[in-house]
């Protein structure tokens, strides 16, 4: 009985102790505590980019004329690296699995669920707010 819960432990510390496996775990934790309804799903490409330096904010406008709004460091936590150039911001992720994260609006009791997908995706810089 104390091998079995040994060996559950070390498990789990090897599960949560990678990079890749941590986040998808941390997603999906995430993704059963969000217990709203999003009013809308979106993908990345739907999204409005503001550059501001060392972070990227990527906007979604709400019915009421606000923002939903997620940043680079959100993303990088996630498991996703961003790579920009002069025209283009690209999202990738470390793992292969595509995931979800509800969105809250700045203003109002919307929620928006923003659709990643695992394969690499791009947005245009000239895609401002």
């Amino acid at each position: 009985m104390k091998s079995s819960r040994l060996l559950w432990k070390l498990r789990a510390w090897e599960f949560l102790g990678n990079i890749q496996s941590r986040g998808v775990y941390v997603t999906k934790l995430r993704e059963l505590r969000q217990d709203a309804i999003a009013s809308e799903d979106i993908i990345f490409e739907d999204l409005m980019v503001e550059d501001a330096g060392d972070v990227v904010e990527f906007f979604y406008q709400c019915r009421c004329s606000d923002y939903y709004s997620i940043d680079s460091l959100e993303l990088g936590e996630m498991g996703f690296v961003l790579s920009r150039d002069r025209s283009t911001i690209s999202l990738q992720s470390r793992n292969a699995l595509p995931t979800s994260v509800v969105l809250p609006c700045g203003s109002c009791s919307l929620k928006v669920r923003l659709f990643l997908n695992a394969a690499n995706t791009t947005l245009q810089r000239d895609h401002h707010l």
